[in-house]
């Protein structure tokens, strides 16, 4: 049984404000559907409400039922699985027993190392061909195995090593996901969540809603900043104690920086130059590695859109977040000497056609990537531009720089109507989530042949029906 169909029982039920908090609290770094959030939301705030925000608030919440609670969108983002396979093979062979945190990249290194005196082993040299020890250092060293046994053992070792270096990659990249849809709403702690409520349901909702997932559609997103959004934000600009230092971390609008401190907006800038700039390396690296279509941005084989699209992400949250700190703090004139554009992100080939055929054709902000030096560039120190050189980029194209936030935050947009969260698979809406299984088990969308088996069942005659 999928969790959520537990779970919207549970909210039926009457569920305590700590309890609720608690919840909230750790759909941070998770990816609650909104409506789910809103149900945590009503139980949090039921007994303050006014009756416009609880009818409100109460439609929304209800729509975590439909199908009596069942989805097929996952409510959590993507976690690397961990070294727990290597750590049993490298205890069976030096006959130990391991205490690891698999789950851990320092702690599988910390084995590694352990384990590893026994026969010299040195993580950070684990070339099979140039590091091993010979014939010659092993007798001096005093190990009484064959040469078979000790190779075995550096193999073992070496596979550790190299798990435990790709597993920071993807616990660095999860956390960027993270970051590039809630800010730093995963580092907030309980006890700041339970102090403000009205803060907490705010921030909680509003990231839900970032973090829904892209759908295939000519309309570009909805803004994540909806009607609950808007009842909730209202609520905390009422209260005279509201901690916007909080709100802050997901939500760094112009209105939110002025009422933080100095030292707040200060450090709060410092943190997101420092995700602007590790992120920038990240997308150099991933850009150096393929071959991208500038110009266009269309994915071509090879490219892994994915990774790319990630990074892409979490820079141009970070950009954003790191030009309204520098408005608040009036420190825009920096731009004058350091502007590094947005990052774009790839589109899929038949997305692309799709616009084509619409007549909406190319993105500008494609022409002005393709016009200005590449971000990490300019961040490295190795190529110009300020915020006059992205100004005339956009101008040639007719894109109003403010407005689309390359040169100051982009003003804020309509305040979005709520919608259920739709099934999707491979961002294709369908109809229902058993609809969605299905032809994602099947492997529709994926721009690959329906897998063997599922062809017939897929079919008309089986009385399937269509996406949506």
């Amino acid at each position: 049984m999928p969790r959520d169909v537990g779970f919207v029982m549970i909210t039926r039920m009457v569920i305590g404000r700590d309890k609720a908090l608690v919840e909230l609290h750790r759909s941070l770094g998770a990816r609650y559907r909104p409506e789910v959030v809103a149900q945590l939301v009503w139980h949090c705030l039921k007994g303050d409400l006014r009756r416009a925000e609880r009818s409100l608030l109460a439609g929304v919440a209800e729509a975590a039922g439909r199908w009596d609670g069942l989805s097929s969108m996952t409510e959590d983002f993507a976690r690397p699985v961990g070294g727990s396979r290597q750590v049993a093979a490298t205890s069976r062979l030096f006959d130990v027993t391991a205490k690891v945190d698999a789950d851990a990249p320092s702690s599988l290194v910390a084995f590694a190392e352990s384990v590893g005196a026994e026969i010299r082993f040195d993580p950070e040299h684990t070339n099979f061909l140039a590091d091993r020890l010979n014939r010659q250092q092993r007798t001096s060293a005093g190990m009484d195995i064959s040469k078979r046994q000790y190779n075995r053992r550096f193999r073992a070792l070496r596979r550790l090593t190299a798990k435990a270096e790709k597993l920071a990659g993807e616990l660095n990249k999860r956390q960027l996901t993270v970051q590039a849809r809630a800010g730093f709403a995963a580092e907030l702690t309980l006890d700041r969540f339970r102090a403000d409520p009205d803060a907490a349901c705010f921030v909680a909702y509003y990231t839900a809603k970032r973090k829904l997932r892209r759908e295939f559609t000519l309309s570009g997103r909805d803004n994540p900043f909806d009607e609950i959004a808007e009842l909730l934000f209202a609520r905390c600009r009422e209260n005279g104690d509201t901690d916007w230092w909080m709100i802050a971390q997901v939500y760094a609008t112009p209105e939110v920086l002025d009422r933080l401190t100095d030292e707040q907006r200060g450090l709060l800038l410092g943190r997101w130059f420092a995700v602007l700039r590790a992120t920038a390396e990240m997308l150099e690296k991933a850009w150096e590695s393929s071959e991208f279509d500038r110009e266009r941005m269309v994915v071509r084989q090879g490219n892994d859109s994915s990774t790319w699209n990630l990074l892409c992400g979490a820079y141009n949250t970070a950009r954003a977040a790191w030009l309204s700190c520098l408005t608040a703090s009036g420190a825009r004139d920096l731009l004058d000497t350091v502007c590094p554009g947005k990052a774009m992100m790839l589109i899929a080939g038949d997305l692309a056609a799709w616009h084509s055929v619409s007549g909406s054709g190319l993105h500008p902000d494609t022409r002005v990537w393709a016009a200005l030096p590449l971000p990490w560039e300019v961040l490295a120190g190795r190529a110009d531009c300020t915020a006059s050189d992205v100004a005339a980029a956009c101008e040639s194209v007719g894109v109003d720089p403010v407005r689309a936030g390359w040169t100051a935050p982009k003003p804020p947009g309509q305040v979005g109507t709520f919608r259920p969260t739709p099934e999707l698979v491979h961002g294709v809406t369908v109809a229902d989530p058993v609809w969605a299984m299905l032809l994602r088990s099947a492997g529709a969308f994926s721009g690959k042949p329906i897998k063997a088996g599922y062809v017939a069942e897929l079919s008309p005659q089986s009385g399937g029906h269509p996406p949506s």
